[in-house]
């Protein structure tokens, strides 16, 4: 039996258990092929929360743009001014997201992934 505690590299202690398990029984690897296509595409969540937070930026700044309203005090025009801005911003960062989406779908790539199986060989 192979002292497996001497191997320094992941490869060569699988390697070498392989070789161990084929000794005591027979392997057969089956490779199957997919084309599968490859391309990068944005993180939505990203897009949506850095929508939101441009959203809220916004509310702040009319917030304190507007003059003081004797109904409503700061705090209330900044929370109905948040809902809306917030609102618009997650929905203008989805739009850009989609429209990256798109343009990236365009450079997709076509490639070849192989998925190898190894099992017991049938008597």
């Amino acid at each position: 039996m192979t002292d497996h505690s001497n191997a320094s590299d992941p490869d060569e202690f699988r390697d070498e258990l392989r070789a161990d398990v084929a000794r005591a029984v027979p392997l057969e690897t089956e490779v199957a092929r997919d084309t599968v296509t490859v391309r990068r595409a944005p993180k939505y969540s990203r897009f949506l929360t850095l929508g939101a937070l441009l959203g809220a930026v916004v509310a702040l700044i009319l917030t304190v743009a507007f003059p003081d309203n004797d109904e409503f005090d700061k705090g209330q025009v900044f929370g109905f001014l948040l809902l809306a801005c917030a609102t618009v911003g997650v929905a203008l960062g989805a739009v850009v997201a989609l429209l990256i989406d798109r343009a990236s779908a365009r450079r997709a790539k076509a490639v070849t992934a192989e998925h190898e199986t190894i099992h017991p060989v049938d008597e």
